[in-house]
């Protein structure tokens, strides 16, 4: 094994929820004014934070989310990520690593409630424990800033220069390599990936599948 752990992003890498929580975010936005085609929605959206989201429609738009809208779109999320199905292959390559006596994490943009519901419903939460971090563990400071992998790096006692941090967005890409790890752009998932992004931004590799990525590894 090349590295000492492997960080993972968890929408798109270890659950297949980037298709559906796009949809979610179309309806409901298209229902409060702001319409996008989906292929510019999940562009913006992927890899990135509801607070920057927000931000990125007040800045490109005009459009500030009125009264109602948090809790229609909070309610059909978390309907919607109660049936997330894992990305396939994930829980055999957690399986792998875990068998290889190789420590992982998962380092999420997403919302702890949203992150923990979302390993149930893929049935990894079992699998993950309790290395499942979120932006609130490092004050908000989620990704595209270093800090979550770093955090998720320290708390399995390995050095980030150690470890591949396996990203399907370019914010988590550059999370990951300004914090020093190597990282693989994974476009395994249901979701449109813009690999050759991800390599001109600097991923190593670009791996189609668990089962390669479980060959790379060698596990």
């Amino acid at each position: 094994m090349i590295f000492d752990a492997v960080l993972f992003d968890m929408d798109g890498v270890l659950v297949d929820s980037e298709v559906v929580s796009g949809r979610v975010w179309l309806q409901t936005l298209a229902e409060h004014g702001l319409a996008f085609e989906e292929n510019e929605f999940m562009a913006r959206a992927v890899g990135s934070s509801m607070s920057n989201l927000y931000a990125g429609f007040e800045r490109d738009h005009g459009w500030v989310r009125p009264e109602g809208f948090e809790e229609r779109l909070t309610g059909r999320l978390n309907e919607a990520f109660a049936v997330v199905p894992e990305v396939p292959g994930a829980a055999q390559t957690l399986r792998a690593l875990e068998a290889a006596g190789v420590p992982f994490a998962v380092a999420s943009n997403s919302v702890r409630e949203r992150l923990h519901a979302k390993l149930k419903a893929a049935g990894l939460t079992g699998l993950v424990g309790s290395h499942a971090y979120h932006p609130g563990d490092v004050h908000g400071l989620g990704k595209p800033l270093p800090d979550l992998y770093l955090y998720a790096a320290r708390q399995l006692g390995a050095k980030i220069t150690r470890c591949l941090v396996v990203e399907d967005s370019l914010p988590g890409l550059s999370a990951g390599l300004s914090a020093g790890a190597t990282a693989w752009a994974f476009i395994g998932g249901s979701h449109d990936v813009d690999s050759a992004g991800l390599q001109e931004a600097g991923a190593e590799r670009v791996v189609a599948s668990h089962a390669e990525l479980r060959a790379l590894l060698g596990i």
